[in-house]
């Protein structure tokens, strides 16, 4: 599977802004090339949610069937087949790839909603079934219930290898594997001499990534995506774009190879998660 063909691409940002360096919304017209250089380009895979905004129906609009679609179930959205058929008629296809459960408390409060995933797998509506993670500790618990997922999506970056002890054993069970936060929300890209006070104990860190970007001849968005592209348990890397430059730069920079034989120490390792930047 080459680099391209891993890139899954995200489309919050169609649905709402997002991410601390984002350049804003994109309108219609930007979507549908986007997803026009996606599909000419080899992606074939786009995630989205209920949760974002009208993003499904925007990209339902754009063309999303001659993609495979990834849609989660977010809290608040009442019964889960009657959610699950809402996306269906918003994104236009008649089946998913795959439905996650957005919020992991959804299940810790009611685990028996699990059953309704279940019966929509069952019943051929989606081939994949699985979870949008924070932490291990998250995994850990649905290991321990022996919860039948055959999909997670959880980060994974250059700072935040959390998940990786994990990799190996979902691999064996056949669990498809997504992770996000390639870029930390955008923070791997901001100038390091004005970053936000909150944020300021990771810039060891960031210029850090600057320093091993240079010794390998590659910009930091080539060598975050490199980490996550050339790991063979990885089976879909999230990029999310607001217009088709951005898009063209991670399909040339998803090309790029280089060995990961280094470390990066964190000081303040709560930082790895946006919703403690605020």
């Amino acid at each position: 599977m080459n680099g391209v063909s891993k890139l899954v691409l995200g489309t919050v940002q169609f649905g709402c802004s997002y991410g601390v360096n984002s350049a804003g919304r994109p309108d219609f017209a930007e979507v549908s090339r986007i997803l026009d250089l996606a599909h000419a380009s080899g992606i074939t895979t786009l995630d989205t949610s209920s949760a974002y905004g009208d993003a499904e129906q925007v990209i339902g609009n754009a063309g999303a069937c001659r993609f495979n679609v990834v849609s989660k179930y977010p809290k608040g959205s009442g019964n889960v087949a009657d959610a699950f058929s809402l996306s269906l008629a918003r994104i236009g296809v008649p089946r998913l790839h795959g439905y996650m459960l957005h919020h992991f408390e959804l299940w810790r409060e009611n685990p028996g909603i699990w059953d309704d995933f279940r019966r929509l797998r069952d019943s051929g509506l989606t081939e994949r079934i699985g979870f949008s993670l924070y932490s291990p500790n998250e995994l850990e618990m649905l290991l321990s219930a022996g919860v039948d997922f055959d999909l997670l999506q959880f980060p994974r970056n250059l700072l935040d290898r959390r998940f990786d002890p994990y990799l190996p054993g979902l691999k064996g069970e056949g669990v498809e594997i997504h992770v996000r936060s390639t870029f930390l929300q955008g923070l791997f890209f901001m100038d390091r001499n004005s970053l936000p006070e909150k944020l300021s104990p990771l810039r060891p860190s960031l210029e850090q990534i600057d320093s091993i970007a240079r010794d390998k001849d590659l910009d930091v968005s080539a060598l975050a995506l490199a980490f996550n592209l050339l790991n063979p348990l990885i089976d879909g890397v999230l990029v999310g774009v607001d217009n088709c430059s951005q898009l063209q730069a991670d399909i040339d920079d998803s090309e790029a190879d280089c060995w990961f034989d280094f470390d990066i120490e964190v000081s303040d390792r709560a930082l790895l998660n946006p919703v403690n930047w605020k």
